[in-house]
């Protein structure tokens, strides 16, 4: 009777955890989809029938980043490719991508590829010529600085 109990017990947990799950991939596949429009946690997580703390919480249990980590991530790497076809500059990146700050988008995007992205578009500019788009997104995939430091030790 314990194991009955305790089977019952859990099984609304597992289907509201199952629910979540797939509330929260939908949120994902909308950042991915719109991550140049104007998007905030209150707005995903209304989206989602969701507080806006519920689906942060969630989300960053599921996917290991905050949603606005995860929204930024995407916008820097849409940025990192228009940078190296080198047609545009720094400010009309930063817009296309969804960024309303120059100064955010330029600190986020360095503390995100490591460098400024004046700096990553001379340098890296056709470094994908080539190259299959999905090695190349792979490839140029940015890492935050706290993994690159965990790591650095696995790589001795």
């Amino acid at each position: 009777m314990r194991g009955t109990i305790r089977w019952v017990s859990t099984a609304p947990a597992t289907a509201q955890h199952l629910n979540d799950l797939v509330r929260l991939r939908r949120v994902r596949d909308r950042i991915d989809r719109e991550y140049a429009q104007p998007l905030d946690v209150e707005a995903l997580a209304r989206g989602a029938h969701m507080s806006a703390g519920h689906l942060s919480r969630e989300f960053r249990r599921a996917y290991g980043e905050s949603p606005y980590a995860y929204l930024m991530t995407r916008r820097i790497e849409r940025a990192m490719s228009l940078l190296r076809r080198g047609d545009l500059s720094v400010t009309e990146v930063c817009f296309a991508v969804g960024c309303s700050s120059l100064g955010t988008f330029s600190t986020r995007f360095t503390e995100l590829v490591g460098v400024p992205p004046s700096v990553y578009r001379r340098e890296h500019a056709g470094v994908t010529e080539g190259m299959p788009s999905c090695v190349a997104k792979q490839v140029t995939r940015p890492v935050r600085n706290r993994e690159a430091r965990t790591a650095q030790p696995h790589l001795a």
